[in-house]
């Protein structure tokens, strides 16, 4: 199986490139493809869906992630889900609720930023950056990742400048993957987070 990702920025391709293998195993192949923003990849996605509807193989299939970034969040998913659907692609939303067995295409929403994926797992966090204390998770700000308010991004400058790193402002990309590479997706207590991971994991082992 190969599966192709649709994503919008970045600092996302990077903590993917770490986090991918550690979730899909070693047998299946992936690329990663990225945009220059989010407005980037919606304006485009209805062609790129076009695209592959015209050449997927059979055992392709693809991916498209995007910040919630305090939109409307039902919205935007429908607007992924259409882009696929008038391709002529399933989605694994529309197979489960039409009865499929197979789909092509799996959207998912990163709630609200990719980095509340990083407070989901705070040892990483610690690991990458030892003057964070690894206890960050018990408080009650960041105990449920998908939650924080003003901001994930916003909130992670704050702790790592807090800490001492990133004084002139955070470096997302350089973050990313630092913090991604000592992430254990199986810890992660972020429910988007996990609602990825399994969405995957679903993909692979039942080949759909």
């Amino acid at each position: 199986m190969h599966i192709e990702f649709l994503i919008e920025e970045l600092s996302a391709e990077t903590a993917l490139g770490n986090l991918l293998p550690k979730i899909l195993g070693n047998d299946i192949s992936f690329e990663i493809h990225t945009f220059q923003c989010k407005s980037d990849l919606l304006n485009n996605l209805p062609q790129r869906m076009k695209g592959y509807a015209r050449w997927i193989p059979e055992d392709y299939r693809i991916v498209v992630l995007l910040d919630e970034d305090r939109s409307d969040c039902i919205a935007l998913k429908e607007s992924l889900e259409k882009a696929a659907i008038d391709a002529g692609l399933a989605t694994k939303t529309s197979s489960s609720t039409s009865g499929i067995s197979k789909y092509q295409v799996m959207n998912r929403i990163a709630v609200e930023e990719l980095e509340a994926w990083f407070f989901g797992d705070p040892s990483a966090i610690h690991s990458a950056y030892p003057r964070i204390p690894a206890t960050i998770g018990t408080k009650s700000m960041y105990r449920d990742p998908d939650a924080i308010r003003g901001g994930t991004w916003e909130a992670l400058e704050r702790v790592l400048k807090r800490a001492g790193y990133f004084q002139s402002g955070l470096r997302k990309i350089e973050a990313s993957k630092a913090i991604s590479s000592y992430m254990d997706p199986g810890k992660n207590t972020s429910k988007s987070f996990q609602i990825f991971r399994n969405g995957l994991q679903e993909m692979v082992r039942w080949g759909v």
